[in-house]
C-alpha cells in the first residue's frame, strides 16, 4: 500500500531521500481523507523551510489543509504541473511530488516512518 522506498511523517506527507536532495508529496491516506483535491498552493523555489514547516496548503471540495515540510531545506523545485491538475495527487499520490528540497541534514531522519510503520499510524 505504502511504497518501502519512500520515508514517512506523522502529518501524511512522504519523502524519498536522493543523497543531498528529496522529493515530498502527501500520502493515499492523505488524499483519500481530503477527498476531490481542487487546488494545490506551493512555496517559491529559493525559499528555506524548518522541519515541520507550512510550505503550502491543499484546497479540497471538503476542507483546506496544511502540508508540512518533513525535513530543513532549500526548495529547489515546485511541481507547476498541480496549479492546473491539482487532482493529479487523488489519481496517484505517491506519483505526484509537491516539492523538491536540498535538505540541510540529509542523515537526519529518526523521526522520519517506514512504510510499516506510517501503514500502523494509517490504520
Amino acid at each position: 500500500m505504502y511504497p518501502a522506498d519512500l520515508k514517512y511523517t506523522n502529518d501524511h506527507e512522504w519523502i524519498r531521500l536522493e543523497g543531498g536532495d528529496a522529493t515530498v508529496g502527501i500520502t493515499d491516506y492523505a488524499q483519500q481523507q481530503l477527498g476531490d483535491v481542487v487546488f494545490i498552493e506551493l512555496p517559491e523555489v529559493g525559499r528555506k523551510l524548518a522541519e515541520g514547516e507550512v510550505f503550502g496548503t491543499i484546497e479540497s471540495v471538503k476542507a483546506v489543509s496544511e502540508m508540512f515540510s518533513p525535513m530543513a531545506g532549500e526548495v529547489v523545485a515546485v511541481n507547476g504541473d498541480l496549479e492546473s491538475r491539482p487532482e493529479a495527487v487523488n489519481a496517484d499520490p505517491h506519483g505526484t511530488w509537491m516539492v523538491k528540497l536540498r535538505v540541510s541534514s540529509p542523515e537526519a531522519t529518526s523521526h522520519l516512518l517506514t512504510a510499516d510503520q506510517y501503514a500502523e499510524l494509517a490504520k
